[in-house]
């Protein structure tokens, strides 16, 4: 079964809801990496959908920060970027499985980035954005 997480980002034939390792600050670190070379053309660097690309006229991915994409399990990433989705083209030849999930887990760490509540965020980082005491 592990296999086919692995490999095909699904559990019992049903797209993963978890990575098949845990995200560590390296494996975040690989996934930008990785994501800054084959997704910004088309996702740009925050995952709005607004790449070079897009810019040149070409049409537009959907943004990593709406409902749907935000409520879809992890392992539907790794599927894209492995099969393709409408005008995407599979990247499994060139994405090795590791890589795949690195990107995943970093779109996960995108989408929060751009959805966090300020309760969640520590405190230093609340008082960073009340600004200096009057």
């Amino acid at each position: 079964r592990l296999d086919e997480l692995l490999y095909a980002g699904k559990v019992n034939g049903e797209l993963s809801g978890t990575l098949p390792f845990s995200v560590t600050r390296g494996l975040l670190g690989r996934g930008q990496e990785r994501y800054n070379i084959y997704c910004t053309p088309c996702h740009d660097h925050v995952g709005n959908g607004q790449g070079m690309i897009v810019q040149r006229g070409l049409r537009p991915p959907p943004s990593f920060h709406i409902d749907r994409l935000r409520m879809a399990p992890v392992g539907h990433f790794f599927d894209v970027i492995t099969n393709g989705y409408g005008a995407m083209a599979n990247y499994a030849v060139e994405v090795a499985p590791a890589d795949r999930w690195a990107i995943a887990a970093y779109i996960r760490a995108l989408q929060l980035s751009q959805h966090a509540a300020v309760a969640e965020l520590p405190e230093a980082d609340r008082r960073h954005l009340q600004g200096p005491n009057p």
